[in-house]
């Protein structure tokens, strides 16, 4: 579609441009960047949520929502801009603004093209279309027989700044209580994400602050931040879905950091980054609770760390993958990162220990059209019982479209774990990707996940606020091994099922919802024979 695009544009331009001066969206980035030009002016132009120019779009209530709706301030999108005027144009940092901007949350659209050329300079024209950003509403999920509950009133573009004001209510299986969160990713150079979080809960509490500056680019130099959290609650053990274990759980973190980087580098950046850590777990019974046999230990981490990454700058813009009828961007390129930490019983830690991470993933192109992407990862860290625990874990997503509208899909994931407790297993259900059985309805040091989806994208677009799609799947997979095995029905388990896939593309505080349902094909005890989910995710 976009090269029969391109062509019809090129074609419609063809002896008009040198003529007029002027310059159509059909040249692209890199011709441009070839022939050494300038730009010489930048136009932001931001959005309502709806189009007034679209007749589909152009009704009362609509525009009313315009109209109760403030738009993003134009210098929020300025600032993230990664080219300047009287810079010579380049495609990499064009692109990589839209990779960026696509990612905010309460924008809907990005389009960034060139509108005029003259004496080799070019005027690029920026232009964003909003999501309403204020969430006032309730919202119930089913997961694994589980449900959740959400009530909220939260804003994810304040006053038009990008900044998120939010107090929510919820209630899951774990624990219910409220929680109030504010932050500011725009702030001081436009790249500094502030943050706080309060949460107060039937179990606990919660108190998390931070301050980060992240490599905004590929290109960015460097890189700082700090942060603090304290959580107070209980944890909680299943087995076969069913609680059998809780305990109170007592954690403190705080890490501080500084990163540099010399930028991209023939396609590939390097960057590097040293820190220090402070980790603090304490357990405890809990009056009138079954503690779990034996009770976590105690540990302290007084650590430093020093971390590597090498990306390599190659991402592809597809269309109906993760999403609905929207631009999303894959890394076909590799990504590699490693940390080495040093945790010292002299500064005050409960032991001395190597400790680290490892991950790595790459995209592959099978065949055209076709994305295979791999990822491996390696962890090395204590465990709820005191021990230096690893964990390694591999995965791969492939995407094989059938025409515009239909793709297959499958994965699938495999993970271990070694030296671990029975709060350190991994788990494996209705809301940890078997979606045929009661979450964590198994448990292990070994896990097992596959999945095999056929997708349809549709063209329905009710009321230009709603994108359509839906899915037939089976998942199988095992979770074994380790002090809390499921031994009434702990081999192979596999389900299938049908769901319905709702993209609220119009608001911010929606993804994709998932509808499903889906049949354990492998039943013991009192497993239900058919499973409903209703939840929220990112993705397709």
């Amino acid at each position: 579609m976009g090269v029969l695009l391109a062509a019809w544009l090129t074609l419609a331009s063809t002896g008009h441009a040198q003529q007029s001066g002027r310059y159509e969206p059909s040249a692209d980035f890199r011709d441009l960047e070839k022939q050494g030009v300038l730009i010489r002016n930048i136009r932001v132009i931001t959005q309502n949520i709806f189009d007034p120019d679209d007749a589909a779009e152009n009704n009362r209530l609509y525009m009313f929502v315009n109209r109760l709706h403030i738009q993003t301030r134009e210098d929020v999108i300025s600032r993230v801009l990664l080219f300047r005027a009287g810079e010579f144009v380049s495609h990499q940092k064009i692109e990589e603004t839209e990779r960026i901007l696509r990612g905010v949350r309460h924008l809907y659209d990005v389009q960034i093209k060139p509108v005029a050329l003259a004496d080799g300079a070019v005027d690029i024209e920026v232009r964003t279309r909003d999501t309403w950003s204020l969430d006032v509403g309730a919202s119930v999920s089913r997961t694994g027989g589980n449900n959740k509950t959400n009530l909220e009133l939260s804003e994810y573009n304040l006053l038009g700044t990008g900044a998120r004001l939010g107090i929510s209510r919820r209630s899951d299986v774990d624990r219910r209580g409220s929680q109030i969160e504010i932050g500011y990713p725009r702030a001081f150079d436009g790249w500094t994400d502030v943050q706080f979080i309060r949460g107060q809960f039937n179990d606990g509490s919660r108190r998390t602050a931070s301050i980060v500056r992240a490599f905004p680019s590929l290109d960015a130099r460097w890189a700082a931040g700090a942060t603090w959290d304290r959580q107070d609650r209980l944890d909680s053990i299943y087995n076969t879905g069913n609680l059998v274990a809780d305990y109170r759980h007592l954690s403190r973190t705080a890490e501080v950091f500084g990163g540099w980087s010399p930028g991209l580098i023939n396609g590939w950046t390097q960057r590097y980054t040293v820190g220090a850590l402070r980790s603090d777990d304490e357990y405890r019974t809990e009056p009138g609770k079954t503690a779990p046999i034996p009770l976590p230990v105690d540990h302290a981490q007084r650590a430093a760390f020093f971390r590597y990454e090498l990306i390599e700058d190659r991402y592809v813009k597809l269309y109906n993958r993760s999403q609905i009828a929207r631009s999303e961007f894959f890394a076909n390129g590799l990504n590699l990162r490693l940390q080495v930490t040093r945790s010292d019983a002299a500064w005050g830690a409960s032991r001395a220990a190597w400790l680290g991470s490892a991950s790595a993933s790459r995209g592959f192109v099978p065949a055209a059209d076709q994305n295979l992407l791999a990822t491996l990862s390696w962890d090395r860290r204590i465990a709820s019982n005191g021990e230096v625990m690893n964990a390694a874990s591999g995965g791969i997503r492939y995407y094989v479209p059938e025409g515009r509208r239909w793709l297959f899909y499958t994965a699938l994931a495999a993970d271990h774990v070694r030296g671990g407790g029975i709060a350190d297993q991994l788990l494996l259900g209705g809301s940890n990707g078997l979606r045929g059985y009661p979450a964590r309805y198994q448990a292990g040091d070994k896990r097992v996940l596959a999945t095999v989806e056929q997708r349809l994208y549709t063209t329905w677009y009710p009321f230009h606020l709603f994108r359509i799609g839906a899915a037939a799947f089976i998942d199988a997979g095992r979770a074994w091994g380790g002090p809390n095995q499921n031994t009434i029905n702990g081999g192979w388990l596999a389900d299938a099922g049908v769901g319905l896939r709702i993209a609220v593309d119009r608001a911010a505080f929606a993804n994709m919802l998932h509808l499903d349902v889906a049949t354990p094909l492998q039943r013991q005890g009192d497993i239900k024979s058919v499973q409903f989910l209703v939840k929220t995710e990112l993705s397709f």
